[in-house]
């Protein structure tokens, strides 16, 4: 089925705003869905094979016979009238050996994973590639977008395929930027390429692709939703398509996005990890999860219709950060497709599926504060009415990622406590005044230490097993060899381990803050990061040193033979502003990819999507910024006829803050001076307001400069 012929050639000069902006609508009726009544309507559920329910038995029998097993054990070694301490340890012990040991069960899990194909024939399907964006680097997000538009017109899907920004950003400057890059970036596309920004931010990422579905979905069959700094290739998009098509209950297909773009030791680091072990890991959760599998939010294709049958999410009663708008809406929206019939799956053998990585540490941090409160908020929906099983285990997964930091440095602690009990303390061997023989402390060291090796080796057994399988493919020859993917697989395990103990830390306080009622806000992603300067890490680190040096001088006052086991933590503690600071230089980013460590195949030999974006990129317009840039705009009136074509027309129901803001920009406008004075007394939301209206924005063009 072709699109309709007048929209696909967005650029003409004589085609009415409207016409240039977005396509006619095509409303979807997309109900808001009552978690607490069953999901009517779907495809109906479709049982999974027998090799699925193997994986599964591997993955979750296997974790729970090793929890078994580490109580057991754990317990034999305290003997048959453990203390009070001794028991806290065994409570905090047997779920983190689990974890250790689900991660290693999964692996295995893996090598049951399917053998996938693409079917040949016929497809005509519509397809749309959606980018939300908040407040992002325009040039770069379009320049992928461009670049894919390219691919997917020499893949033979222009006919079918559209591409549609869908902006939230609110910041003045951004805005203006994003309407004339998008607007030069149109001419340079193959693809009709639609552009909408919101008047407000309604729910957010889930509010923003839910209005584009209640407004435009009728005209799509499929959706491929990419992130602001995410793209697949041309042959991916074609490929999922087709595997979509030829399944009629497939409601989404997840792929596993390669990290790509880093520079940082931090940012190579997460890249080489996820490229050696990721595919296997991948292979795991897709072994197990079936039909039910998971959304990470982007770089999937999702069947239209199914998602506005089922992904209507509501809002959670209460306040931030239990209540309110549904921030890891991906989960959730997985779940809701599950519950209603149709399959979920992750197709692992897709490569053509790229994104970018968080540059620092404490980048990284920042977007696992809100992660952390969106995946805890999900406590509140393990109850959904009809909610498959596996889907619970998918949210309970993502909430124990981040209760296992807690649990990890509750578990250091009591370990520390009990030590110091045993230094401190006489044994009492006659508690009773007429015993005849003495009671003996009990505690098998020698168990304790095939236990500690046993978590050892779960936790880097699959580590080894995806740096073996690297090694033995043409996956080392393309990373530089055999030896240098050892070398790196080895240094990131040793900065991974430094690195671990503070986000250990992190994440403990950014637990403490949800539970204290902190909400985490909305910010813009840092996309691409610069090293902090020594006062900010002090700032962030300083707790982190003063433990891990309060915890070494006692240590080796009392029990110098514990630094041993700790060495790890405390090394990882001390040393934390210099591992923040020098894994956020690009310089030792560089150092590193000069001697060949944590080289990726993409590095080497980069994917043509992505040189194809970055040239793109450098050929699309500066973007303005500040007021110096809106004073631009009102000088020059190319730029300001640009931007008023990039408008599309406000809706009829206007929300009663934007109506205000409308309101009371037009009137500043009318009593100011100059642009100058007439910036200087609107607030964010009246300029905002000013920047979404040809006739606000004609009457402030006309004052003096």
């Amino acid at each position: 089925m072709t699109m309709d012929q007048d929209m696909t050639t967005p650029g003409r000069s004589d085609a009415p705003a409207v016409a240039r902006v977005v396509p006619p609508r095509a409303p979807l009726t997309m109900p808001v869905q009552d978690f607490a009544q069953r999901s009517q309507g779907g495809p109906g559920r479709r049982m999974n094979s027998l090799r699925v329910w193997l994986a599964r038995l591997i993955a979750f029998g296997g974790t729970a016979a090793l929890a078994v097993l580490g109580f057991s054990q754990m317990l034999a070694a305290f003997g048959a009238d453990p203390t009070p301490m001794q028991i806290a340890l065994l409570v905090l012990f047997v779920p983190t050996f689990a974890w250790v040991g689900f991660s290693f069960c999964g692996t295995l899990a893996g090598f049951l994973a399917p053998r996938l194909t693409t079917p040949d024939g016929p497809n005509d399907a519509r397809v749309v590639v959606v980018m939300p964006i908040y407040h992002e680097d325009v040039a770069a997000s379009t320049g992928l977008l461009v670049a894919l538009a390219r691919e997917l017109a020499a893949e033979g899907m222009a006919d079918r395929t559209e591409i549609f920004v869908l902006s939230d950003t609110r910041d003045a400057a951004i805005a203006v930027s994003e309407t004339l890059v998008i607007d030069r970036a149109r001419a340079l596309s193959p693809l009709p390429m639609w552009y909408r920004r919101r008047v407000n931010n309604d729910d957010r990422k889930s509010g923003n692709l839910a209005e584009f579905v209640r407004n435009w979905g009728g005209r799509y069959d499929q959706m491929v939703v990419l992130d602001a700094d995410s793209v697949m290739s041309g042959e991916t998009i074609r490929a999922l398509s087709a595997r979509m098509a030829a399944d009629p209950h497939a409601g989404l297909i997840q792929t596993m996005p390669m990290l790509v773009g880093g520079e940082t030791i931090f940012a190579r680091l997460t890249q080489f990890a996820g490229r050696v072990y990721g595919p296997m890991i991948a292979r795991g959760v897709a072994a197990w999860s079936g039909n039910t599998g998971n959304y990470w939010g982007h770089n999937a294709i999702i069947r239209v219709t199914a998602f506005a049958e089922a992904c209507g999410l509501p809002r959670l009663d209460g306040k931030p950060p239990f209540g309110g708008t549904i921030l890891s809406h991906d989960f959730v929206e997985a779940a809701a497709l599950c519950r209603a019939g149709w399959s979920v799956r992750l197709d692992h053998d897709l490569r053509g599926s790229y994104e970018g990585c968080p540059p620092t540490l404490l980048d990284m941090a920042a977007r696992e504060r809100r992660w952390a409160q969106g995946n805890l908020q999900h406590s509140r929906l393990l109850g959904i009415a009809g909610l498959r099983g596996v889907s619970r285990a998918h949210m309970i997964i993502g909430i124990m990622g981040f209760l296992m930091s807690p649990l990890w440095l509750a578990l250091i602690l009591v370990g520390l406590v009990l030590s110091a009990t045993v230094l401190l303390s006489t044994p009492e061997y006659f508690p009773n005044a007429y015993q005849l023989f003495p009671e003996w402390p009990v505690f098998d060291s020698r168990r304790m230490l095939w236990l500690f090796a046993i978590a050892m080796g779960l936790l880097l057994l699959p580590k080894f097993i995806g740096t073996f399988r690297a090694w033995a493919r043409p996956l080392a020859h393309n990373s530089g060899g055999r030896v240098r993917i050892v070398a790196s697989a080895l240094f990131e395990t040793i900065l991974s381990a430094l690195i671990a103990p503070v986000q250990m830390l992190v994440q403990t306080r950014q637990i403490f803050e949800i539970l204290s009622g902190r909400d985490s806000g909305w910010n813009a992603q840092t996309r691409a990061g610069s090293m902090p300067s020594w006062g900010v890490v002090l700032r962030h680190h300083w707790a982190h040193v003063a433990l891990g040096l309060g915890t070494l001088i006692v240590l080796a006052s009392f029990s110098p033979a514990q630094l041993i086991w700790l060495s790890p933590i405390l090394a990882g503690l001390i040393l934390s502003p210099l591992t923040s600071r020098l894994s956020a230089s690009p310089v030792f980013g560089r150092w590193a990819r000069m001697r060949g460590l944590l080289v990726t195949p993409e590095e080497r030999n980069p994917p043509a999507i992505l040189t194809e974006a970055a040239a793109i990129t450098r050929a699309l317009p500066h973007p303005l910024t500040g007021r110096a840039g809106l004073l631009r705009l009102g000088g020059d009136s190319d730029l300001m006829r640009r931007h008023v074509g990039m408008l599309a027309p406000l809706p009829d129901d206007l929300p009663r803050a934007v109506r205000l803001a409308r309101i009371t920009a037009g009137a500043k406008i009318d009593h100011a001076t100059d642009q100058v004075a007439a910036l200087d007394d609107m607030d964010p939301a009246e300029t905002d307001a000013m920047l979404l209206d040809h006739a606000l924005l004609t009457r402030w063009s006309r004052l003096p400069a």
